[in-house]
């Protein structure tokens, strides 16, 4: 493969897959919003959107991991960054890929805030569903880490006078 040709299909995967994150970012906030505002109906088509937009993202990787591996090289990072010397001495390529890296950070972080909050939201309904079911005395109070945990103060201790 000639250099140039190289340059022009990793430029396109990468601009794919920016693309495909940027959307992915759209969907993780509107998840979010219907996350905050428990609208479960929306919640589940903002899941398949989601997940269409990291379908794209898992194949546009995919094929940037064959085109290293058909060079020669990993398709790790380092592989990478191996193929993009050889067929963009100037660097545009590592800009771009860079600029990548950094949406995909930021989906990351949209993403653990999601997670955040649903697991937030799962551990306060185990606490009550515990409540009522298992007819549990003890207190359930913050753990070390903001999650629920049981407490072992506050309990309540009868005096006889």
């Amino acid at each position: 493969m000639e250099p140039s040709v190289c340059r022009q299909h990793i430029s396109k995967l990468i601009a794919e897959e920016e693309a495909a994150l940027g959307e992915l970012i759209r969907y993780l906030e509107r998840e979010h919003g219907h996350l905050a505002a428990n609208d479960v109906p929306a919640l589940e088509g903002a899941v398949r959107e989601r997940q269409r937009s990291v379908a794209r993202v898992v194949r546009a990787d995919d094929e940037r991991i064959a085109l290293c591996r058909q060079l020669g090289h990993g398709g790790d990072t380092r592989g990478l960054e191996q193929v993009m010397r050889w067929c963009d001495p100037d660097g545009t390529l590592a800009r771009d890929w860079a600029r990548c890296k950094e949406v995909a950070a930021k989906c990351r972080a949209l993403n653990d805030r999601n997670g955040a909050l649903v697991s937030a939201r799962l551990k306060h309904v185990q606490a009550r569903l515990a409540a009522l079911i298992q007819g549990r005395t003890e207190a359930v109070a913050y753990g070390p880490r903001g999650a629920y945990a049981p407490s072992g103060l506050g309990r309540v201790v009868k005096v006889d006078v």
